[in-house]
């Protein structure tokens, strides 16, 4: 038997993203975001509300970076989630983090987080808070890449946001495999 909850913004998984860009005066900012994901084969969208800093300045600028938010930043992440750009300054200098230009975008890396997707500003839709951003290029740092080349979830170890109980959670270990494991039932 199945328990209703009503209508609730709840999904697994849920990834936990940090959104970072520079204010007027290039000073660097950033938000966790858990609303968001991949929305065309080359556009991300995130839903954030207008009075943010960093809403503010990635329509300024028309670029942004998104960060996978990791287990080994947990504390961190969840810092600049719960203060604001617009009252703490040095937010992330606060958080302990560094941060180095995108070569493609108008926007921060930041160091301590090893993969980021860097955007162009596509649109913003106040009324909705949907942020869409054009991606222009996905970077990750040697440390998280396997024997492939390719990003290994394993050593990025991303965290997801459970909505139900304000958690943060692991990304677990392989299940299946995508666009095979189904050609079993043909």
């Amino acid at each position: 038997m199945r328990k209703n909850f009503g209508a609730k913004p709840w999904t697994y998984p849920q990834p936990v993203f940090i959104l970072a860009s520079y204010g007027e005066d290039g000073t660097p900012d950033a938000m966790n975001a858990a609303w968001g994901g991949i929305s065309d084969d080359e556009q991300l969208s995130l839903c954030i509300s207008a009075g943010h800093k960093t809403t503010a300045n990635i329509l300024a600028r028309g670029a942004f970076t998104v960060s996978m938010a990791t287990a080994d930043q947990l504390v961190p992440c969840d810092y600049v989630g719960i203060v604001s750009g617009n009252t703490v300054a040095d937010k992330l200098a606060k958080a302990g983090w560094h941060t180095t230009r995108s070569e493609f975008v108008d926007a921060p890396l930041i160091d301590e987080l090893p993969m980021a997707v860097e955007c162009r500003l596509v649109s913003y839709d106040p009324e909705s808070c949907r942020l869409v951003g054009l991606i222009v290029n996905v970077s990750a740092d040697e440390s998280v890449l396997g024997e492939d080349g390719k990003i290994d979830p394993d050593k990025l170890q991303p965290i997801i946001f459970d909505p139900v109980h304000n958690t943060y959670r692991r990304l677990g270990a392989v299940a299946g495999n995508a666009f095979r494991d189904g050609a079993k039932l043909k």
